[in-house]
């Protein structure tokens, strides 16, 4: 690291800190990769080695489920919730999912509204790469999406930021932020960088790429709000457009949840001491634990389905197809009115409110609404598998 005589700038390969008129000092990106290069050996080689063998299991894992496709929503709201609670949402999984099925009370968060949010920004990311690349113009539409009618609405979304933002504890000015990003005429050319470094041909591994793509767009901070949230869900697409999982099934906001101030920690020293080493080791550590958490609920969602299957078989009599079918549409979604298991099949009310109470007494179904009319039922057990410890409380 080094500074000017005059106190102005200081310099690492990351970037450097350059005082503005107003007093304080900015931070102005260096263009990605790193120089001198990432030092890819010792502990950072063997953390890529054991990330990528533990995302190769989770892929393969994804393709013993009888239909991966069911599976998916849930992996997608669970991270969902995780990366809006870093930024101090206070809505669950399950509050999330009473939302998506209109069940509103006293105790829903006000803030529901932006996981489901988060969901639909997602969703429509996934979609659209199908046609565009992970790209400027894609997080612009993603962060629309983001934002649209929650906190943050008024912070100009889809738009790159015209004013400058700042980081630092709830309610601090300017001069005091403990990180200023670039200024805002800085962010276009800093961006047209970080999507040319996403599409250059060299021989980075995959996963170093995203770490360092990741940790870069948070430094340039290019949004007025939402910043976090769209890094995070730039992860996701960075891996399926990548080819690295076929699914979007790593919640890795559990990780950076978990470990909150240091993941924090780790995105202020690259800025401070351009010290890319530890940040990727913190990422790959990260990657690999989650994605064995991951794979260890798909063995579960397997061993709960045939369970589940094996008592319908057992219990529902000639009443046992129409249960397989239900059962099957609960993994794509979880809550269900009895209107719903009529249309899934095809038969008469009554029959589909009798097949709700046998689901029910096999432990299947609870009903989460106490109401007598107008009731919604949950698959508690497959939602449980997706609950941390202080969750399922």
């Amino acid at each position: 690291m080094v500074k000017t005589d005059n106190n102005k700038i200081t310099l690492n390969r990351a970037g450097r800190y350059m005082r503005q008129p107003m007093g304080y000092r900015a931070f102005y990106p260096a263009p990605l990769p790193p120089q001198p290069p990432v030092q890819l050996d010792g502990e950072l080689q063997t953390l890529l080695s054991q990330a990528d063998r533990a995302l190769g299991r989770l892929d393969g894992s994804i393709t013993t489920l009888p239909n991966p496709d069911l599976f998916v929503m849930m992996y997608v709201r669970k991270e969902a919730v995780l990366s809006s609670q870093i930024e101090g949402t206070q809505s669950s999984l399950q509050d999330l999912l009473a939302a998506e099925a209109k069940i509103f009370s006293d105790t829903t968060p006000h803030d529901v509204d932006e996981v489901i949010n988060y969901v639909k920004a997602m969703n429509h990311g996934l979609k659209r790469l199908r046609q565009l690349p992970v790209s400027v113009r894609l997080i612009r539409e993603i962060h629309a999406i983001l934002l649209k009618n929650v906190r943050g609405r008024h912070a100009a979304p889809g738009e790159l930021r015209r004013s400058q933002n700042w980081l630092g504890p709830g309610g601090c000015m300017l001069n005091e932020a403990a990180f200023v990003p670039p200024p805002p005429e800085v962010v276009p050319e800093a961006l047209g960088q970080w999507e040319r470094f996403l599409h250059d041909d060299d021989p980075l591994p995959v996963l170093i790429k995203i770490g360092l793509a990741h940790a870069q767009f948070e430094t340039i901070h290019p949004f007025l709000d939402g910043n976090g949230r769209l890094g995070r869900l730039l992860i996701t697409f960075l891996l399926t457009e990548r080819g690295v999982l076929q699914k979007p099934v790593l919640y890795l906001s559990h990780y950076f949840k978990r470990y909150r101030q240091e993941y924090y920690d780790h995105l202020q020293n690259i800025r401070d001491t351009g010290d890319w080493e530890s940040w990727l080791a913190f990422f790959l550590r990260g990657t690999a634990e989650v994605s064995n958490e991951a794979a260890q609920t798909v063995r579960r969602i397997l061993l709960l389905r045939e369970d589940h299957r094996l008592a319908i078989t057992q219990k529902l009599g000639r009443a046992a197809g129409n249960g397989h079918r239900v059962l099957d549409r609960l993994f794509q979604r979880p809550v269900v009115t009895v209107k719903d298991i009529q249309n899934i099949t095809g038969t008469t009310y009554v029959a589909a409110n009798q097949l709700v109470k046998r689901f029910e007494e096999l432990g299947i179904l609870v009903e989460m609404t106490g109401y007598a009319r107008n009731r919604r039922f949950l698959y508690g057990p497959y939602i449980a598998l997706f609950l941390d410890d202080e969750e399922k409380k």
